[in-house]
C-alpha cells in the first residue's frame, strides 16, 4: 500500500510560519526591523530558511568530543547530513518541497524578487561543511567557508532592498566575512567545546601553538600572536567594506552601519584582552547597544 504524499502548504500559511519563527526563535533578533512593511515577509522567508538549515546542521554535542557529564542523545553526523540532503532536494525542486512551509515561502520570494538560487545552495553547502569539517588548513580555506556561509546573507540584504551592483556586493562580502571571522576569534573557547578550531593550522604550526594549548586554556605569547594576526586580517576586511553604508539610503545605511560598528567593536574588545579569547569571551554588553546606534548616526 503506497503512502500518500504530504499535503502541499498554502502560500499564506507558509509565510505565516516564517514570520512566527522569526518572532519566536531562541536565537532571534529583530529580523527585518528596518525593512519596509511590504517586504518583511520576504525577509522572514529568507531568515526561516537559514535558521532551519542551521538547526538541521547543528551538532549539539554529538561530535564525539568528551564534554564531561551526561547529555541527552544528539543527532549523529550521518543523520544531520541525511536531513540536509533531503532539505536540499526541496530547495532544488519546488515540487519536492511543497509540504515544507519555509521552502514554499522561499521559492515564492525567489520567484518574485528574482533572487539567485546559488546564494541558498552556497549557504546549504556551508552548513553541510559544518557537519564534516572541524579544522582549517589555512586562511584561504577560512575565506572559502565565509564566502558560502556569510557573504550570501549580505548579498541577500542588498537584493531584498533592490541593489544589484557588483561594487556593493564586494563591499558587503568584505563586511560579512569580517563579521564571520570576528565571531570565530571571539568564540575560540566556545568552538573548542565542539572540538572545532577555525584558527588556521599552518599559522598555528608556524607559531608553535598546539591543540593541547588551546584545550588547556593556555593563552601563550604564541597564541596571542596568532589571534593578533587574525584580528589584523579582520580589520582589513572591515576597512574594505567601510564605505558601503554611505552609498545606501536610510534606513538601510543605518542597519549596515550598526553592523559594521558591531563587528569592529568586537575586534577592539579582543585587542583590549591582549588577544586572550581562551579564558574570556568578549561580547557586546547592554551599554554597547545604544552606543552603537548613536555612533552609527554620527558616523554614517
Amino acid at each position: 500500500m503506497s503512502v500518500p504524499a504530504p499535503a502541499a502548504v498554502s502560500l499564506s500559511d507558509a509565510y505565516a510560519r516564517c514570520t512566527a519563527l522569526a518572532k519566536a526563535h531562541y536565537e532571534n533578533f529583530p529580523v527585518g526591523w528596518l525593512m519596509p512593511k511590504a517586504k518583511i515577509h520576504h525577509v522572514h522567508a529568507v531568515y526561516a530558511f537559514a535558521r532551519h538549515t542551521d538547526d538541521l546542521a547543528d551538532e549539539g554535542y554529538a561530535s564525539g568530543f568528551d564534554f564531561g557529564g551526561e547529555l541527552p542523545p544528539q543527532p549523529t553526523p550521518e543523520q544531520r547530513l541525511a536531513a540536509l540532503d533531503k532539505w536540499e532536494e526541496g530547495l532544488l525542486d519546488p515540487e519536492k518541497g511543497a509540504s515544507e512551509p519555509f521552502l514554499v515561502a522561499l521559492h515564492a520570494t525567489i520567484r518574485e524578487l528574482d533572487l539567485p538560487l546559488s546564494l541558498f545552495t552556497d549557504l546549504l553547502s556551508a552548513f553541510k561543511q559544518d557537519v564534516t569539517k572541524t579544522r582549517y588548513a589555512n586562511h584561504a580555506e577560512i575565506l572559502d567557508y565565509c564566502r558560502r556561509s556569510a557573504n550570501p546573507i549580505g548579498r541577500l540584504v542588498l537584493l531584498l532592498n533592490g541593489f544589484r551592483d557588483e561594487e556593493r556586493f564586494r563591499q558587503s562580502d568584505a563586511i560579512c566575512t569580517g563579521l564571520q571571522v570576528a565571531n570565530f576569534w571571539q568564540d575560540v573557547s566556545v568552538d573548542l567545546l565542539k572540538d572545532r578550531i577555525y584558527l588556521p593550522q599552518d599559522e598555528m604550526a608556524a607559531l608553535g601553538v598546539t591543540v593541547d594549548d588551546l584545550k588547556a586554556g593556555r593563552a601563550t605569547p604564541a597564541f596571542r600572536a596568532l589571534v593578533r594576526n587574525q584580528v589584523g586580517k579582520a580589520w582589513d576586511l572591515f576597512e574594505r567594506g567601510r564605505d558601503l553604508s554611505r552609498t545606501l539610503p536610510i534606513p538601510l545605511k543605518w542597519e549596515i552601519g550598526v553592523t559594521w560598528l558591531g563587528g569592529t567593536t568586537i575586534l577592539r574588545k579582543i585587542e583590549r584582552l591582549d588577544y586572550d579569547t581562551l579564558r574570556t569571551r568578549p561580547k557586546l554588553g547592554k551599554l554597547d547597544i545604544p552606543l552603537l546606534f548613536l555612533r552609527t548616526l554620527l558616523t554614517f
